[in-house]
């Protein structure tokens, strides 16, 4: 399963719970956009993305999300998601993510979103610092040099 996510920086390990489950007995496919914005959140707890939100007000929202939905997943079963960005630009930055089944050992999930700065004090879009263009650079660095 280890080569299925190789390119992916950062991995998140989230257990399927019962509740997830909708009436045709699978995982429902709004739940994969609570599993990517939780790996999302491993990847910015990874960057620090997020450590000086306070003191600076600028942070990321999110613009755009997808999903590609390739295989169900049921109860019980625990899930890899790899998360990496895969794109930047002044003011966005673009990650992927992708879904492991432990028990089927197959990806059954893949996704994107994109994510805009946000000065949420002057309520406008704001440029990428460089310390988080520098940190993701250095992540998905690590990611190569594996």
């Amino acid at each position: 399963m280890d080569d299925l996510l190789a390119d992916y920086p950062v991995i998140t390990e989230i257990p399927v719970a019962w509740g997830e489950m909708d009436a045709l007995q699978h995982v429902n496919n709004v739940v994969y956009f609570r599993y990517f914005e939780t790996a999302r959140l491993d990847y910015f707890k990874q960057i620090d993305l997020l450590v000086n939100l306070k003191e600076s007000q600028i942070g990321p929202v999110l613009g755009h999300t997808e999903c590609k939905y390739i295989r169900p997943v049921t109860f019980p079963d625990t899930l890899l998601i790899g998360s990496r960005v895969v794109d930047l630009q002044q003011d966005r930055f673009t990650m992927e993510y992708q879904i492991v089944s432990k028990r089927q050992g197959k990806v059954t999930t893949q996704g994107r979103a994109t994510c805009v700065m946000f000065d949420f004090k002057n309520n406008s879009k704001a440029d990428l610092p460089d310390s988080v263009r520098q940190a993701i650079a250095d992540a998905e660095e690590r990611r190569n040099n594996v």
